[in-house]
């Protein structure tokens, strides 16, 4: 079922139009991804598309009454409201239609008018069969699916939801919009303040979900786990792709190479044809003027549209000694220790990745080792010739004030020259005026870049990184992922982003519960690690179990003086077997019908129905007893 269509959408704030012609259509279920560039416009057209913003031209259509909802990014709450109050707000409607039901079945029973009764009766009818279709009778359940799944605790429900953090905050409003589930759910950066074990529960949700999605996300294993179409917004235009962001990717190198080869070969088609008619127009030549009408006529092939990546580098670093830092026995925390008794040895080269809950003192451990925060126990240690540089997420160190140039330029060389600086920012993305630009007036994506060119113009051998692919687009992503990757010295990373510790990390630092471990390898490699260890784990348990069992069995196993008497006459195994499966049966009916919210229209079938469920239970509790009886003696 279509449940939108954008046709031709046009959106112009400055000379340019941000949205230039824009087309696309959604299906009931499709789930979608949407990427580009910063800048490219993502956020403009999910305005448009919930009627925050409208298009100068162009139309956007919901069909058959389609709804859109848009996760918001902040919101003004009431202090007198609570943590379940607000996740509730999603399900209002069926909360209502429940408080009606219940209304409307004290009019029935209290109404002696037939004809009022009836009319009742219809409307209750109506009522149960909506509540039906949303599958409302367990709805408590599902507010409590979407809040432990997104990080909440139980005994958070009856805070005030002032209390939260802003983050925290953020994934309120998130599972408002999960349990709201409209027609078409509007995700922008969804996983934004979600650590991994929430952003897997949420893939995984989105995933099995009936409705629509249209999502922007910078996680690619996200996108990855829960879109099955790929639209790519740039330049004001969208491409449609099949499939999840990895397919995305492939699709769109096959796409541009082709693309290439035909517009080159047109081109030169097209120089050659142009030549021959320069030199032949002044002939009056039949070829020239035949040729001259074919060019006019041809359709011509525009140059493949690409997304260039900033080409990021962090230089040629001075040589380190064999370890580059080492922490024994490190504690700290804030009135309760955050982490205990780490100890760690960085080896020069080694790209390590720091991930875990949020709350377990990832930032805590870089500062600590930086010498920022001074542990509760332990020491750390620098090796020879060790030269750190570190990116703050907060981007503490830079001030708004101060221009790029000023901002990037190294306090271990302030002679460093503006040309340099320019041509340094450059690699990060950060091109023509911008460098004159202060800091405060650009976006959190050049920011970004702006904080990353500074790391790389000190020159360092260690880098320490607190997430910091946090406001850069995919493409940006991927160039430092590389950079990194060939960077000679030492790195040390904090990242909520999967996709980037894969591709970064040669070993992996996880906060796990109650502990903290060291593991060599990739993201993918640890959870292979951690895969194996419960399959394991598993296996051990059930081996345990089973022996018990066997244990407990032959202790249990009546000689031939201790065998017990007959408590129930003989019957065949077989034959009690078949009468328990005809019970069990019985019983399977008998619940179906006390769920079915029509038996309680009548008072006398309800108690009937609940006497027959009692008396088939006990029935197979003695038929079990006596199973087991002839088991043992027959």
């Amino acid at each position: 079922m279509l449940l939108l269509s954008i046709n031709q959408v046009i959106r112009q704030f400055d000379r340019d139009p941000i949205l230039d012609g824009v087309s696309f259509e959604v299906r009931a279920g499709e789930k979608i991804g949407l990427v580009g560039p910063n800048g490219a416009g993502k956020t403009t057209l999910m305005k448009i598309l919930t009627g925050t913003d409208d298009p100068d031209k162009g139309e956007c259509v919901f069909h058959a009454g389609a709804q859109a909802a848009l996760l918001e990014q902040a919101a003004e709450f009431s202090a007198s409201r609570t943590l379940l109050d607000e996740a509730k707000d999603g399900l209002a409607p069926l909360y209502a239609l429940q408080r009606e039901a219940e209304e409307t079945a004290l009019q029935i029973a209290a109404e002696t008018q037939p004809a009022i009764r009836e009319k009742l009766q219809r409307r209750y009818d109506a009522v149960q069969l909506e509540l039906h279709r949303h599958s409302a009778y367990n709805i408590d359940h599902r507010v409590d699916e979407v809040l432990l799944g997104l990080g909440f605790t139980r005994d958070q429900y009856d805070r005030p939801i002032t209390q939260f953090s802003g983050g925290q905050q953020n994934r309120v409003l998130l599972a408002r919009l999960l349990l709201a589930a409209p027609d078409l759910m509007l995700l922008d950066e969804p996983t934004n303040h979600l650590d991994i074990e929430a952003t897997e529960w949420l893939e995984g949700f989105l995933a099995r979900c009936e409705q629509a999605i249209l999502v922007v996300s910078h996680d690619r294993y996200f996108l990855d786990k829960v879109t099955n179409r790929t639209l790519e917004l740039h330049a004001g235009t969208v491409d449609d792709y099949p499939g999840n962001f990895s397919k995305y990717w492939e699709l769109k190198a096959e796409r541009s190479e082709l693309l290439a080869r035909t517009f080159e070969k047109q081109q030169a088609y097209i120089d050659k044809t142009e030549d021959f008619i320069r030199r032949n127009h002044y002939s009056n030549s039949v070829q020239a003027h035949d040729r001259e009408k074919k060019l006019a006529r041809l359709e011509r092939v525009e140059r493949p549209r690409e997304i260039v990546a900033p080409a990021m580098a962090f230089g040629k670093p001075k040589r380190a000694g064999d370890w580059v830092i080492e922490a024994n026995q490190l504690t700290k925390g804030f009135g309760t220790p955050l982490f205990t008794e780490v100890s760690l040895k960085i080896l020069r080269g080694q790209r390590i990745g720091i991930f875990g809950p949020n709350g377990s003192g990832k930032t805590t451990l870089l500062r600590t080792l930086l010498g920022e925060l001074t542990p509760d126990a332990g020491t750390v240690r620098f090796g020879t010739n060790v030269e750190v540089a570190y990116y703050d997420q907060q981007l503490a160190g830079i001030g708004p004030e101060v221009t790029v140039v000023d901002a990037v330029r190294p306090a271990n060389n302030p002679a460093m020259l503006p040309a340099a600086i320019r041509d340094l920012v450059a690699k990060f993305g950060l091109r023509g005026d911008i460098v004159h630009q202060t800091v405060g007036s650009l976006s959190g994506g050049e920011r970004s870049k702006v904080a990353l060119a500074k790391v790389a113009a000190l020159n360092a051998n260690v880098l320490i990184l607190d997430e910091p692919t946090n406001h850069l687009d995919l493409w940006s992503r991927g160039a430092l992922e590389d950079a990194l990757r060939e960077f000679e010295g030492t790195v040390l990373f904090v990242s909520h982003d999967r996709y980037f510790m894969d591709r970064v990390a040669t070993h992996i630092f996880a906060f796990e519960p109650g502990r903290w471990r060291l593991f060599e390898g990739n993201y993918t490699n640890y959870l292979a690690s951690l895969r194996r260890a419960r399959e394991e784990a598993g296996q051990a348990q059930a081996a345990a179990e089973q022996r018990a069992r066997e244990q407990a069995a032959s202790a249990q196993k009546p000689t031939a003086q201790t065998r017990r008497k007959r408590k129930f006459p003989y019957r065949k195994v077989e034959d009690l077997e078949v009468e328990i499966a005809s019970i069990e049966a019985r019983i399977a009916e008998l619940q179906e019908q006390l769920g079915n919210p029509d038996l309680y229209r009548d008072g006398q079938k309800v108690k009937d129905v609940r006497d027959s469920f009692e008396t088939a239970q006990a029935t197979l509790s003695q038929l079990y007893e006596h199973w087991e009886e002839a088991s043992e003696l027959n």
